[in-house]
């Protein structure tokens, strides 16, 4: 029977996942600059005109605005992408001008930068950590328990008591490990490195194709081997060591993204599995009607990803920036005005294109053109 959490209640995950996490990569840009001595202007959660706001003793304007995607946080002196001095910047008086985000040397405005990305990606260990100490770690080897008959790992021979060793030429040290990589890659050709009897071997195989809906009505098509654990392998985490395993689990989730960015780049993966704002406050509504538990392991995903994005070497997003940035440490001068304000219009254009394409994505996946078509017809 196909669950549905409702609309009312996908709105507010939706509100739970994303405002949150707006407001923390913008606090991070915010905190850092405010530790380097930067005035922020306008501190906003969403884009457009304003809803409600206050203003703080600082000067700073704490706001809400119409659209509800994003947000940003205005520093003086930010006038322009290639923050290079400009008649209106110059004819500040020099103690104001010195409190502004153009005044500040390049390291520290690439900190300022960095740092909304680096708070996405701390939020993420911080949930992770708490998982890890809760529930502990699973550490199950990767030693062959059972083979099913005619998969992908019966066809390969490979045979219970086998320890795989590698994927594709990536090292697996755990049965989580070998789950990861091969649900990626449905029906893809791999490489297996496996040590049977002391002696270490490899095989080539086509990993299988498992097609899973949940209670939703979701399917997906995931990629398996054909392999049962021997046994399982649940270690507990102390306080300690816990930061440690959430930041591991982050960086496994950052290079799955990045294999799934790859796949879809290289044509393995189509492009409608990309998902945008509709398909995060679907899922957003779904994991909050599964528990707390599900509902925080959402958050630090979308925050890893949202981190990732904005780290991407795009004009407009953070990595932009920072892409400037490196040319301007080894040019050791800005990047010409002109040249900024052309790439930064590119991004823009590139980002909006992205966004109208992930909706349209989201929309095909909730059958509103099957719905249309049939109308028409």
């Amino acid at each position: 029977m196909i669950q549905s959490p409702g609309i009312l209640l996908t709105i507010l995950a939706f509100a739970l996942v994303i405002g949150p996490l707006v407001f923390l990569h913008e606090l991070g840009h915010y905190l850092a600059g405010r530790l380097f001595g930067v005035k922020a202007e306008e501190f906003s959660i969403g884009f457009g005109r304003e809803i409600a706001g206050i203003t703080d003793r600082r000067g700073t304007r704490w706001k809400f605005s119409l659209l509800p995607l994003g947000g940003y946080v205005r520093f003086a002196g930010d006038m322009n992408p290639a923050s290079q001095p400009s008649p209106e910047w110059l004819q500040l008086p020099a103690s104001e001008r010195a409190k502004t985000f153009q005044a500040k040397p390049l390291w520290q405005r690439a900190i300022i930068v960095a740092a909304g990305p680096i708070m996405n990606f701390l939020v993420a260990i911080v949930i992770l950590s708490a998982f890890a100490f809760m529930f502990g770690e699973n550490r199950t080897p990767s030693v062959i328990g059972t083979v099913i008959e005619g998969s992908a790992a019966a066809k390969a021979g490979l045979q219970p008591g086998d320890r795989i060793t590698g994927l594709g030429g990536r090292a697996v040290e755990t049965y989580a490990d070998m789950v990861q990589f091969t649900q990626l890659r449905p029906n893809e050709p791999v490489r297996v490195d496996f040590v049977r009897g002391g002696a270490a071997r490899s095989v080539d195989a086509v990993i299988g194709t498992r097609l899973e809906r949940d209670r939703f009505g979701n399917e997906f098509k995931i990629g398996q081997l054909g392999i049962g654990a021997a046994g399982s392998t649940q270690v507990p985490v102390g306080l300690l060591e816990a930061p440690l395993v959430g930041l591991r689990t982050t960086a496994d989730i950052v290079r799955m993204t990045v294999d799934g960015l790859g796949q879809i780049i290289t044509g393995r993966r189509s492009v409608a599995e990309l998902g945008g704002p509709l398909k995060i406050a679907q899922v957003s509504g779904e994991r909050l009607s599964m528990g707390p538990i599900e509902f925080a392991f959402l958050i630090a995903l979308v925050s890893i990803n949202l981190g990732f994005i904005n780290l991407l070497p795009v004009p407009v997003l953070d990595g932009g920036h920072l892409l400037f940035y490196a040319v301007e440490a080894v040019r050791r001068r800005p990047v010409e005005p002109q040249v900024m304000e052309w790439a930064f219009r590119g991004g823009m254009l590139a980002v909006l294109a992205l966004m109208l394409f992930v909706t349209l994505n989201d929309l095909g996946a909730f059958g509103v053109w099957r719905h249309l078509a049939g109308l028409i017809g």
